[in-house]
This record gives structure tokens, sequence and C-alpha cells, in this order.
């Protein structure tokens, strides 16, 4: 069980303890003057009927209420979790009646009386607790989402000044050695930042759509590069459905450039491929995108924070609740960079899914 989950386990028994000390003083009589034997029985009545309420309420509402709150607006959404939460009291009540009921302590006789008598307070105190662990549950999950975000536009926001400052780099070169090359690199860049920049309200694109991004860079990068730089591109049709964070590929296909074919006199090759894999067939359930190049090779483990693979990595993470992966085999002469991502259809989902 994970820290989080024990806190909130925690927030619910000190939750039930106390909304059975309120039972106890303002619904069951109880005064300063009222016998210790009879303050443990109300006590440990209270303290059933809350049991009985709140361990149900603390398991369902938080699956229900998001999935509610997706579905419905305000005020509709507050009266279905009220409704929703009523029914638990009930069901909690006649659960814990039912319990006095086995042990003796209530004849079946009394049951119409006890049901009466506890259904009233049981819904107070569910609504009571129950709509305060709503709004902090949806507090809670509105501050991780806008923490994810805040930390996905920052570490974007370092991806792309880094590709632009690389190709701007390279333009630079290119303007005393060849004009007109340097023009048509201008174009190209201009084309892909356009690409860029339509896209900046989805942090998800499709893999066509990155590949075409991809296409622009190496057509940018060959006029620098010429014989050096050679490339191949293969895509199963069923991976074309993948979506994936925007400038991936872009990222991993640029580390090659700069740490194969610049660094090698000779140049090197730089493949990409894109497959699907199936558990029930023929629905793919992840896709693998690769990117494997012939250069000098590297030490994964030496890769930094800021580094390109890194910021790949923390954008996985956090566009796909560690669901995604991105793995490094390396060695002289051989390396090759893995994106397993899960199949979506709708925007990345958030720290608290």
């Amino acid at each position: 069980m994970n820290p989080e989950t024990v806190r909130y386990w925690r927030r619910i028994l000190v939750g039930n303890l106390i909304a059975s000390a309120v039972v106890l003083f303002a619904f069951s009589g109880v005064t300063l003057r009222t016998p210790g034997p009879q303050v443990v029985r109300a006590y440990a009545i209270a303290l059933l009927f809350s049991t009985c309420i709140a361990p149900f309420v603390g398991t369902v509402m938080p699956r229900l209420a998001p999935w509610i709150w997706h579905r419905t607006r305000f005020p509709w959404n507050w009266i279905i979790v009220t409704i929703a939460m009523a029914a638990m009291a009930i069901v909690g009540s006649l659960a814990a009646i039912a319990v006095l009921l086995g042990i003796g302590m209530i004849p079946a006789t009394d049951f119409a009386n006890w049901f009466r008598g506890s259904i009233r307070i049981a819904i107070v105190v569910t609504l009571t607790i129950g709509l305060f662990i709503t709004a902090y549950e949806m507090t809670k999950a509105r501050v991780a989402q806008a923490t994810t975000q805040a930390q996905l536009a920052s570490l974007e926001s370092r991806v792309q000044p880094h590709f632009l400052f690389n190709t701007l780099n390279s333009i630079a070169a290119l303007i005393h050695e060849d004009p007109n090359g340097a023009e048509r690199m201008t174009g190209q860049l201009a084309s892909l930042m356009r690409s860029s920049l339509d896209q900046q309200a989805t942090p998800l694109v499709g893999l066509d759509d990155e590949l075409q991004t991809v296409r622009d860079y190496l057509a940018i990068e060959q006029v620098r590069f010429g014989e050096r730089l050679r490339y191949r591109i293969d895509v199963d049709e069923v991976a074309r459905r993948a979506r994936i964070p925007r400038l991936s590929v872009q990222t991993l296909v640029e580390n090659s450039v700069k740490y194969a074919v610049s660094s090698s006199r000779p140049g090197a090759s730089i493949v990409i491929t894109a497959t699907a894999s199936t558990s029930r067939p023929p629905a793919p359930t992840s896709f693998r995108i690769s990117v494997e190049d012939d250069g000098p090779g590297f030490d994964p483990a030496v890769v930094t924070a800021g580094h390109g693979l890194a910021l790949l990595k923390d954008r996985t993470a956090l566009l796909f609740n560690q669901s995604a992966s991105v793995t490094i085999n390396s060695s002289p002469g051989r390396t090759v960079v893995t994106m397993t991502v899960p199949e979506t259809h709708d925007r990345p989902a958030t720290s608290n899914g």
C-alpha cells in the first residue's frame, strides 16, 4: 500500500472517530452526567454505524465522484453525489442494525424503530463527511493536474529552444559557404516551426504528424551534412494510430545527429521504426518507436538531468502516469533508444488518472 493510500485511510479513520463522537453528544442524548457504561455503549453503537458507512463511502466516492464530475455539470454533479451518499448511508445503517440484531443487542421487533431513528443521523453524518472528502479529493486532483501541467510546460519549454538554437547554428554555418542552402534551410525551419506552434495546445500528437516533423528536421540537417547523414523510416500501418509526446522522436533523432553523425567523418545511418504490440489481437495495447544509429555509442548511466533523453523520460512519465517507458541500449557501433507508449484516444491522464 503506497503512502498516499495510507494517509487517505488515516483521514477516514480520524473522521470516523470524530463523527462517532459528534453523534454521541448531538443525537444520543449523552451528557457529562451520563453514567460511564451508558456512554461506552452509546459510543460503541455510534462507532459501529460510522464504521459500516465511512469505509463504504471512502472506497466508492473517489471512483464515483470523478466519473460523475466528467459527465455532469454544476449543480447536478453535487446533487447526484449527495443522492449517492444518502443511498450509502441507508445501506450502511441497514448493515449496522443487522450486526446489532445478530449479536442480540436489540430485539428483532425494534428493527423499524432503530432504522427510522438512525437513518436521519446516518444521512447527516455521511453527507457531512462524504461531501468534505469529495471536495478535498477533487481539490487535490485539480492541484495535482495543475502541477503536472506546469511541470510539462516547463519541460517542453526547455526542449523547443534547444532544438531551435541547434538549427539556427546550422543555418549560421551555411550562410557564407552555401547561401542558397541557408535560404532553403530557413524556409524549412519556418515550415517546421509553424507545424510545431500549431500543436502547442496538445502535448500528444499523432505519429504521422511527429514523423513529418522529423522529416523536416532531417531535411534541414541534410543540407549541412550531405551524404554523411543517411536515414530510413519504417512504420507499420497499425502503429500509425499511436499518439506520442510532441517532438519526442525528433529529440531522439536530434540526439543521433549530434552524437553519431556530427562526431564521425563518414557520418552515420539512422533508422526509425514504429511497431504495435498486441495482447488481444487485433486491438493494439502499446506502441514501440525506436531510433537506431551506428555511431560510437555512449554509457546510458551518464545521461544527466537536462539532457534530451532525460527530458523525454520526464515528459513520458508525466503524460502517461508511468505507463510509458524510454529504454536505452548502447554499445560501440549501435545505439537503440526505444519509447514504448500505451494506446490512447484522448488527452493524457493526470497524476490521479
